[in-house]
């Protein structure tokens, strides 16, 4: 790289650089000084997860040091493939081809840059940093008499570790950051250090990292514009219904539960990506909740308060809108687990109203949680809780800093190197201003939905929870159910989700689409991406699934648009939006949505 850019050393105007160097050293001397300030009077590490870490890899060095002849295979083989990684270097630098002993995993993007494979020293770093990986793993991965639960978590925060030491995340072995240094005389580092100060400042002390243009999205503007009006509130949520685009409408109308983990709009983004929308121009009568993002003085709601006051609640007023004794229920997340309870409590209660359900990304089975495993055994879970009571709810920062980290390269540090390093800001993004989105859990309710679905799994036992006074039992919910996984799903992964079918007793249906938790569910036909598979069998072993499995090009969508219509009902005239006892209030998306970290609250 040296000898590549020596025709430019000339062109390098030091004294601007040396200026640059000072800014950023008193910038630096700003950050720590702002930082300090925050930490006085915010604990965000408390003592409690400190000490659990250090116990979790004190656990894992006694069991490592237990068996010392396993440790000296593993630095041999090291050592070994480190000989190698060294001859070939030496070949490199003498001109000669030869092949690398450690490559980055296909779709690995830290290392797109060409002199990660072109520059010898760069190869160097790469290849050693990546062998040291495979064989930190394998230490952990092989070591012996941890139970399960603590194995997953020495190795996802192993990774993580490997992942904040990847050679792309520092100035001195990232080329692209180094030559964007030279270009730009520093400057790019003194930016980066103002944009760090910013998101410490948006954070007030902790990191949060701006992962878009926040500049470039307006809710109401240009996110979340279908048509409609809010027909109905109170203290959970308010009820939006979407003006007519059909002159007729099936006669039964569509109820939406989106999660309360982020805001609605993930199901109404823009005219090119609404689930809303297309739904509505499908001849659906749509309705969708619109949760609140609470505070403290909804710290003592609870889970059954979101069912009663949210899908139980909005059924009522759907009924009185349109007229119609009979819907369908739309459930995403975990707006679809508090759909499956709300269900399992109407059976319980004779009220048929629900005549159809889908369930999207939804666990009902909670036995193969995926990676958010590691955050919720006994210990996290108690640590979870005396946060909450000290303000009544969970900062919605934290949730998504956990998801976040279930992808730390992608979500975490592309973006740290992007802002950080290089000092760039981030493309505008309408999926990404959605995430930063969030929003906060009340205490008791998510206290009650962490142990009662994560820890314990209750849910898919009849009768193990009550709700509202009624035994929650899901073998008597019969009526036709649709699901929908994501193949790449890292929040509800497909394999707990083929478990939810086998729950219910009416007819279920049960598709797998491309891509994750969210690409792989919004996901508009006319973007024809991803495919989708279908199978009628039962199972619940997901390569036997899949092996059987007939393959679909384009979106999933226009099999469920198939589905919702044969489950709709006859065709009647459309509907006008509200009543006489339940007037628009305010237009769509209405003032719950416009309250969050991305409005100054």
């Amino acid at each position: 790289m040296a000898q590549e850019n020596g025709t430019r050393n000339q062109d390098i105007d030091y004294e601007a650089l040396s200026r640059s160097l000072t800014e950023i050293t008193a910038k630096s001397q700003e950050l720590v000084q702002e930082f300090l300030q925050q930490e006085q009077s915010t604990h965000h590490v408390a003592m409690e997860d400190a000490a659990q870490m250090a116990q979790l890899f004190q656990q894992l060095s006694a069991r490592v040091m237990a068996d010392p002849a396993r440790l000296m295979q593993v630095q041999m083989s090291f050592w070994q493939d480190y000989m190698s990684l060294m001859q070939n270097v030496a070949l490199r630098f003498w001109g000669l081809e030869s092949e690398p002993v450690a490559q980055p995993a296909k779709g690995d993007r830290r290392f797109q840059h060409q002199h990660w494979e072109d520059h010898p020293f760069f190869d160097f770093v790469k290849q050693s940093y990546l062998l040291a990986a495979d064989h930190t793993h394998a230490v952990v991965r092989d070591v012996e008499g941890l139970d399960d639960q603590t194995k997953k978590k020495v190795d996802f925060y192993t990774r993580a570790f490997i992942d904040a030491m990847a050679p792309s995340n520092f100035v001195a072995t990232n080329p692209e950051v180094l030559e964007k240094t030279v270009e730009t005389g520093g400057q790019n580092l003194l930016q980066g250090l103002s944009n760090l100060l910013d998101d410490l400042k948006r954070g007030r002390g902790r990191l949060d990292i701006k992962m878009t243009d926040y500049d470039a999205f307006e809710v109401g503007t240009n996110l979340a514009t279908t048509p409609g009006q809010v027909v109905y509130q109170n203290e959970l949520m308010q009820l939006i219904q979407y003006e007519p685009t059909t002159a007729e409408v099936h006669k039964r109308p569509l109820l939406l539960v989106p999660a309360w983990i982020n805001k609605y709009y993930i199901m109404d983004l823009n005219s090119e990506k609404s689930m809303v929308k297309w739904l509505v121009d499908q001849g659906h009568s749509v309705f969708i909740i619109s949760w609140r993002n609470p505070d403290e003085s909804l710290a003592e709601k609870r889970f059954e308060d979101y069912m009663l006051e949210g899908p139980v609640t909005a059924m009522d007023v759907v009924q009185e809108i349109t007229g119609s004794d009979e819907m369908n229920l739309v459930g995403y997340c975990l707006g679809g687990t508090l759909s499956a309870c709300t269900l399992a409590w109407l059976a319980a209660r004779g009220d048929r109203r629900i005549q159809a359900a889908t369930f999207l990304t939804c666990m009902l089975d909670f036995e193969y949680p995926g990676e958010l495993e590691v955050f919720l055994d006994e210990e996290q879970i108690a640590t979870l809780e005396r946060r909450m009571s000290r303000q009544g709810y969970l900062e919605g920062r934290y949730m998504s800093t956990t998801f976040n980290m279930l992808r730390a390269n992608d979500l975490i540090w592309s973006f740290f190197v992007n802002n950080y390093l290089k000092g760039d800001e981030p493309f505008p993004f309408d999926l990404l201003y959605w995430n930063s989105d969030s929003t906060n859990m009340p205490a008791k309710m998510h206290s009650f939905y962490l142990r009662n679905m994560y820890q314990r799994n209750l849910l898919k036992e009849p009768g193990a929870l009550e709700l509202a006074g009624e035994a929650i039992d899901l073998g008597r919910v019969d009526i036709p159910a649709y699901f929908m996984s994501a193949k790449e799903d890292h929040i509800a992964p497909w394999k707990s989700t083929i478990r939810g079918p086998r729950l219910l007793s009416g007819p279920t249906r049960y598709v797998l689409g491309g891509s994750g938790h969210i690409a792989g569910v919004i996901n508009p036909p006319h973007k024809n991406k991803y495919g989708y598979w279908t199978n009628t069998a039962k199972t619940v072993d997901q390569d036997e699934w899949l092996a059987g499995a007939e393959a679909h090009e384009g979106s999933w969508w226009n099999d469920w648009g198939q589905w919702l219509a044969g489950h709709g009902g006859e065709s009647v005239a459309a509907r006008k939006v509200g009543s006489k006892k339940h007037a628009p209030i305010e237009p769509a998306p209405g003032s719950y949505v416009r309250h969050g970290v991305l409005y100054g609250d």
